[in-house]
This record gives structure tokens, sequence and C-alpha cells, in this order.
């Protein structure tokens, strides 16, 4: 299944700010739900708005956190796995949108916020500007992918999409703007993994 859902627009007019958007997405997350993050920015802001045992921060681990989120719906295919990451991010690793279509994780949502730049090592631009991921994940085999610009989208596609089986792959055009203010994630890298893994043992 193949949506381009709403009109596009030209990704450098986007007005929606990544953190309103992670806000956004979070709020369609269940308790039982396992998010993914990638390292940078995206997991400072996921950590400073929604912070939650079910929460993995790759920390320092740019392009994996796609790899990380297949594996975590293999293993445990009863819960709905989130993967949040930038356009940097999945294009450093993009050899996981085949594979990740290829292993058909119905319990995965897969989420690129495109800022068309490198934003967390000072904004470098990124070829998603020429480069269009989602028609990557669609030529690819995901069941959905969906093209977002703006931020009541975002609830609509989560709702539509809601009891359709993964992958789905959600992009949402984002702007260059951010609050670097947001604290880095405090929580070590051990108690990361030990809160992790009891939230991905919980049974409900």
């Amino acid at each position: 299944m193949y949506s381009r859902c709403f009109d596009t627009k030209e990704r450098c007019s986007s007005v929606i700010r990544r953190s309103d958007a992670i806000i956004k997405v979070m709020e369609s997350v269940d308790e039982e739900d396992l998010v993914v993050s990638t390292t940078g920015m995206i997991s400072r802001e996921l950590f400073y708005n929604a912070d939650r045992p079910a929460n993995f921060y790759m920390l320092g681990s740019m392009g994996l956190a796609s790899s990380l989120g297949l594996g975590l719906c293999l293993k445990n295919p009863m819960k709905k796995v989130f993967i949040l990451e930038g356009d940097g991010s999945s294009l450093m690793s993009l050899g996981a949108i085949p594979l990740i279509s290829a292993c058909h994780p119905n319990n995965l949502i897969h989420v690129i916020f495109d800022n068309q730049c490198y934003e967390s090592t000072g904004g470098q631009p990124s070829i998603s500007v020429d480069v269009d991921i989602s028609e990557i994940a669609r030529a690819s085999g995901y069941n959905v992918t969906c093209r977002i610009t703006a931020l009541e989208e975002i609830d609509h596609a989560l709702y539509e999409y809601q009891n359709v089986d993964g992958p789905i792959l959600l992009l949402i055009e984002c702007n260059h703007e951010s609050s670097h203010d947001v604290p880095r994630v405090s929580h070590t890298p051990v108690a990361i993994r030990d809160m992790f893994k009891g939230a991905f043992n919980q049974t409900y």
C-alpha cells in the first residue's frame, strides 16, 4: 500500500518543528510500545519531552536505530516498535530499509524526521533534498509510505494506519529550528539498557 496522503510542498518550506513532531508521535505511543531513537538531537528532544523506560536512546551510534528496531520487532512481535531517526541517520545505513522490508515486521513504524541536514554536527546539508527516502522505502516494499508536511497530519496518519500491518514509514518534513538548550540524555548507557530491558520483557 502506498499513499502520498497529503499534498506535498517543497521540503525547505516546512513549518514543522521536529520537537513538536516528536511530541505528536509520542501521543500515539501506547505504554507497552517500544521506541528506539537515533543519536543526537532527536534522542535529546525525546528524552526532554517524553522520557520513559521503554525508550532506547542510541547514544553515539548514528545510523543504527533502524537495525536495532528491526531486531526488536523480530524478537518480540507482540509489541509495536517505533523507530525515530533523521534523514542523515537513515541515509547513513540505507541498506536497513530493504532489509526491514524483506523481513516483513508487521509491528514496525519507522518515523524519519527529514530536515535536510546533519543538525547535530553543525547543520551540514544532507542529500535528502535530492533523494526521497520515502520513495526508497516504497520501492523496497514497505507496506505503507507516507510523506507528512503539516503537524496535524501526524495524528491523521497514525490513526489511519493504527491497525495496518507494517512496515510503515512516515517521513515528516521538518524545518531547521530546534531548541539547542535541550539537555543531553542524563541516563547512563547501562541505565538505558536496564530500564529498556525491563520494558521489553514486561507483559500487559
